[in-house]
């Protein structure tokens, strides 16, 4: 059970990542740009909310069932020594509880942004934000 929703938080976290430079780039180009803010630039940002949603919810199963994790709730102050332990059970989490508050105001914001200036440059600052925080604590060494 534990391997399965690792290997699905894994593959999710890639199409997170993608989407959510995708959106980033996207409202980068248009806030430069005059293009209008259509349905299509709106589902970009809702699939890359929903995606970190899900990978965000993933990771907090497999933070409740990790046998680490449990390990270091038990003794914390030996946790927060170590530095790999630390990383996977404190720091991954926040930043990326953060990301995904930041998705959500970012999608909710550009949904009601006047201009369609505005509505790309909201998304790029809190998709960028979100992608940022999120490539700050991703455990490159278990990536590939």
């Amino acid at each position: 059970m534990y391997s399965i929703i690792l290997q699905a938080h894994h593959w999710i976290a890639f199409i997170a990542l993608a989407l959510l430079a995708y959106a980033t780039i996207n409202g980068a180009i248009g806030s430069n740009s005059e293009k209008v803010f259509d349905d299509s630039h709106r589902k970009i940002n809702l699939f890359a909310l929903i995606t970190t949603h899900t990978m965000l919810l993933l990771g907090i199963v497999l933070l409740i069932i990790s046998p680490v994790a449990q390990t270091a709730f038990a003794d914390m102050g030996a946790a927060m020594k170590d530095g790999a332990v630390r990383k996977a059970v404190v720091e991954h989490p926040t930043m990326n509880i953060i990301a995904a508050v930041l998705v959500t105001i970012g999608n909710a914001k550009s949904k009601k942004a006047v201009g369609n200036g505005r509505k790309f440059k909201v998304s790029m600052i809190f998709f960028g934000l979100a992608l940022l925080l999120i490539l700050s604590r991703l455990p490159f060494e278990k990536l590939f």
